[in-house]
């Protein structure tokens, strides 16, 4: 277990849930969940939309459309988009402390900078469509490029009430310290909703059964298996030491975590992943698991990014 001196700034009392709006029915999913979450941990609900206005002059200039008049409508649509949001907040949690925010930026830019300093940052899995709300491509960027937790608030399909709220949480850990960072995270997140925790951990991102009939037939697994769970038992042990309150349950899977954790995803409540694995690649922002994760898991998925400064930050 080491030092949390990545996430100082989201422990501040100060620091807000931070949604991202665009009108959609999947950022008001994500805005009940974010507002529920906002209650229970005491914090303040901020609510932000983005208009990215660079991009709207950009339309606008080609077609020689007078810019000012659009421009002013895109924020005035901006403006009624986020108090219809905050409307229906209060209605549902009226003791929540609710803000709202109107931002010039494009969409990702402004949630990656709110994950700074933000207690968490959540978004819907897709959006409207369009220059004014595309959270489809915002959510894989910010998960890629935020500074602190991002939750991508996906649903199972055949829950019409949105995300469940029973359930475990489960976390995937290769060892890295990109997952010692979801690890302490997930920890977290198991106490303050009184969950179980599934710990899921892969010895190899290979997925072996692509290369012969029998996919173990040349691997002694009930020796790596042994050896596996005593590297994930002292993973874990710090943490199960600072809350003895969550119940642990260990999972070993011999190779390719990202559909286990997708099968996990049909009952968990949250699923915590590092933005990347153990591969190394610099230039891979979001992991092939959380990728693959945020895009089709059936329960909201919080990518971890730990120690991301800002000379690692790019939106292009």
């Amino acid at each position: 277990m080491t030092g949390q001196f990545w996430d100082i700034p989201r422990r501040l009392t100060s620091a807000p849930v931070v949604v991202g709006v665009d009108g959609s029915d999947a950022a008001r999913a994500a805005l009940l969940w974010a507002a529920r979450v906002a209650l229970d941990r005491e914090r303040e609900l901020c609510i932000a939309y983005g208009l990215d206005l660079d991009s709207a002059r950009r339309v606008f200039n080609c077609y020689d459309i007078s810019e000012p008049a659009v421009l002013q409508r895109v924020r005035a649509h901006g403006l009624e988009v986020a108090a219809r949001e905050a409307l229906a907040v209060r209605e549902t949690l009226p003791e929540l402390r609710v803000s709202t925010e109107i931002s010039s930026e494009h969409p990702a830019r402004m949630l990656a900078r709110h994950s700074a300093t933000a207690y968490l940052t959540a978004v819907g899995p897709h959006g409207t469509g369009g220059f004014t709300g595309h959270l489809g491509s915002v959510a894989l960027s910010v998960a890629a490029r935020a500074e602190g937790p991002i939750v991508v608030v996906r649903a199972d399909s055949g829950a019409p009430d949105g995300p469940r709220s029973s359930g475990p949480v489960v976390v995937g850990i290769d060892g890295g310290p990109v997952s010692e960072a979801a690890v302490a995270t997930a920890f977290e997140e198991a106490s303050e909703r009184d969950a179980e925790l599934v710990a899921v951990h892969a010895w190899s991102d290979l997925t072996f059964g692509s290369f012969a009939g029998d996919p173990y037939t040349w691997f002694p697994t009930s020796e790596i298996e042994v050896n596996e769970e005593a590297i994930l038992a002292e993973r874990l042990a710090g943490w199960q030491e600072k809350y003895p309150d969550v119940r642990v349950r260990r999972h070993i899977t011999i190779a390719d975590p990202g559909p286990h954790l997708r099968q996990w995803s049909d009952i968990a409540q949250l699923i915590v992943v590092g933005s990347h694995g153990r591969g190394g690649f610099r230039g891979l922002l979001l992991g092939s698991v959380s990728n693959s994760l945020v895009q089709h898991a059936n329960c909201p998925v919080m990518v971890v990014r730990p120690g991301r400064g800002p000379s690692d930050r790019d939106y292009s």
